[in-house]
């Protein structure tokens, strides 16, 4: 106490909310699940999770299929607002293991004899290369194999295969549980995640105790199509012994799906000492693949910075700069003189402000814009400190909601902020557009969810939203997102608008025909600010539509900090080059100019289908994969064009600001 006694009560504070911090984050880690201490013969729970293929991209429930089912019946875990709308669906299984117990021969269940449709939905899951998602302790179920060479890794294992024609199922796995003595320094301040969170435990005798006990840090499956012997099934009941040794062989199969006759199910288990620590267990998910694809894709990304910003550096330093103190010199009579005579930026002073068409539609679509801009910068950053780890299913997209609702604030005050200025300190209008706003982007995406969700219905796929999904996006956005708008287009009332520095003619001055039109140029502008995503977009891309973890969020934000920067660079030089040719339109084209990059990234996404995605089966699965990649698209155009045109708004009203009028 002899150092606390020299500070007064604040820095006594100070200092002991420092140790705590520290205290905190020794053992706080992420991404990562509490981790749970299990003794010797504790029973640990497999749960399953929906049906997933890269084929069709529509997710059915486990016990769609005649799989086998717990004895005290069919059981939902919580799940989040994330999951829900990602189509997860975690529920119990029959799998019992007791830690540090290997079992082998477990019979588990013998099924129905199979009815007509039970054998046409089987095999088509089979045709349709679909997996088999389970978990324990919050880790998916991992699978290792070895082809052409390659040593691929897979989350989950495939419900059957097809061999010279007939079909075969995988009615036996073979588990291996990888597990770490228990450590009592990796639980303090530990952040509880997923499954883990249902196990949290606050009495410190328990983290505390001697007792031998250990942590899942790896969770292993292979697969295997076993013939069991009908006659020694005979008076077997659930997690019996089967008599016979079963051979696990995963290069062979021989377990046949045949109409009317039953299917046999059974496991094995086993418990391997590893020296993976907990806080490195998600590392085999999480391993980067790529490293110098990622690091070429910044490279070119700053290779076109530094273009563009060379440009820009023209622009300001030699030309404008030149055409300023040129102007300025002469007297006023030269300056009438000099008017006739020259062209460009200079001549449309008395335009370059007038309101542009669409007024209040433009404020509206650049508010939105603003308001996706923050919710992907606040998501990024957030996942890059790994806040939204994949052990934390649903995490990511339901930060993404929350983020959205809660900036309505900021779109809602940026759209006033901007009629505001338009209509040059008029207020009439202001609540419209604000709820203009709040309905804008949301009514787009629920319209397209809910035409892709009958679709979901139609197949009745676990992916569909249900009802109470539903109901709750709606009370989220009309309970808080559209109040929050509304309470920013208030304040935007409140607050002071921008100031024109020049006067606004009150005849339009004719704009001369250009040799090139400026739309064609808007929407070739947008190639440059793709070039700087493209390549990150395959990853993002991957992750998505073939069940790749994506993790690299550090990566994404460094990528994303460069296109903001190549959005507001390309938005500026075209505008400077409209202003150039006596064009004083130059608003929605600003918008435009960076937003364009949405056109190349939705047929980027047609070409993903064509080319990566050519095994996507059914046109209900290429509506789906549409349907989400035109939402991504608006997403993006909104996001972009709101960057461009601010950025060229501020742009033009600094460079007019240098001008001299009386």
């Amino acid at each position: 106490m002899g150092l606390l006694d020299q500070y007064d009560t604040t820095k006594r504070v100070q200092l002991l909310v420092f140790v705590a911090f520290l205290q905190c984050a020794a053992g706080f880690y992420l991404p990562g699940s509490f981790p749970h201490k299990y003794m010797v013969g504790d029973q640990l729970s497999v749960k399953v999770n929906s049906l997933t293929s890269i084929e069709t991209e529509i997710p059915y429930g486990y016990y769609s299929l005649p799989f086998c089912k717990p004895k005290e019946g069919v059981k939902d875990s919580a799940e989040n607002l994330g999951e829900l709308l990602m189509g997860d669906r975690i529920e119990n299984s029959p799998y019992r293991f007791k830690m540090r117990v290997n079992e082998t021969d477990v019979f588990l269940c013998q099924s129905a004899p199979l009815s007509a449709d039970e054998f046409k939905i089987l095999t088509e899951r089979i045709d349709e290369m679909y997996q088999v998602n389970i978990n324990l302790d919050n880790l998916p179920a991992i699978r290792y194999m070895t082809k052409d060479g390659y040593f691929l890794r897979w989350t989950g294992y495939p419900v059957g295969t097809r061999v010279q024609g007939d079909y075969y199922v995988f009615n036996h796995l073979k588990f291996t549980v990888l597990i770490h003595k228990y450590e009592k320094n990796n639980v303090a301040g530990v952040i509880g995640t997923g499954d883990g969170a249902e196990l949290i435990t606050t009495n410190d005798q328990n983290l505390t105790t001697d007792s031998p006990g250990y942590m899942v840090v790896g969770f292993e499956v292979v697969p295997c199509s076993v013939q069991h012997d009908s006659k020694l099934l005979k008076n077997l009941t659930t997690y019996s012994k089967y008599p016979s040794p079963i051979k696990c062989e995963p290069d062979k199969v021989s377990m046949p799906v045949k109409e009317a006759q039953p299917l046999t199910f059974s496991y094995e288990v086993s418990f391997v000492e590893s020296d993976i620590r907990w806080p490195s267990r998600w590392d085999a998910y999480l391993k980067m693949e790529g490293a110098r694809v990622h690091w070429f894709s910044i490279l070119n990304s700053l290779m076109v910075i530094a273009f563009l910003a060379g440009i820009v550096l023209v622009i300001f330093l030699r030309t404008i700069r030149r055409d300023l103190a040129r102007y300025e010199e002469l007297d006023k009579e030269a300056q009438a003189q000099l008017n006739e005579e020259l062209s460009g930026w200079k001549l449309v002073v008395g335009d370059v402000f007038r309101a542009p068409d669409n007024a209040e539609f433009l404020c509206v679509v650049v508010a939105d814009g603003c308001r996706i801009l923050g919710m992907a910068v606040v998501t990024i950053f957030f996942a890059a400190m790994g806040f939204m780890s994949p052990a934390s299913r649903g995490a990511l997209l339901t930060g993404m909601l929350l983020f959205y609702m809660f900036l309505g604030i900021v779109a809602g005050y940026v759209a006033v902020w901007l009629l505001k200025t338009f209509k040059s300190g008029e207020l009439s209008g202001w609540f419209s557009v604000s709820w203009r706003v709040a309905c804008f982007f949301p009514g787009i995406a629920f319209l397209i969810l809910t035409i892709l969700n009958f679709l979901l219905w139609g197949s009745h796929s676990t992916g569909a939203i249900p009802i109470s999904t539903f109901a709750v996006l709606l009370l989220l956005w009309f309970c808080i997102s559209v109040p929050l708008t509304l309470a920013g287009g208030f304040i935007g009332t409140k607050s002071p608008r921008l100031e024109y520095p020049v006067r606004t003619n009150q005849i339009a001055r004719e704009i001369p025909p250009q040799r090139f039109p400026s739309w064609l140029l808007a929407f070739g502008a947008g190639t440059l600010p793709f070039g700087t995503l493209f390549i990150e977009l395959f990853f993002i891309m991957s992750s998505i539509w073939l069940g790749r973890v994506y993790y690299v969020f550090g990566f994404l934000l460094i990528v994303f900090f460069l296109l903001v920067v190549v959005c507001a660079e390309v938005s500026l030089v075209l505008t400077y080059m409209n202003l150039c040719v006596e064009d004083w339109r130059w608003w929605w084209k600003s918008f435009f100019a960076s937003g364009s990059v949405a056109v190349y990234i939705f047929l980027y996404s047609v070409n993903y289908l064509v080319f990566d995605l050519k095994n996507l089966s059914g046109p209900v699965s290429a509506i789906l994969y549409l349907g989400y990649s035109l939402l991504m698209a608006i997403a993006v155009m909104l996001a972009t064009g709101a960057i461009g045109f601010l950025s060229s708004f501020l742009f033009v009203h600094r460079l007019f600001s240098s001008v001299k009028i009386d």
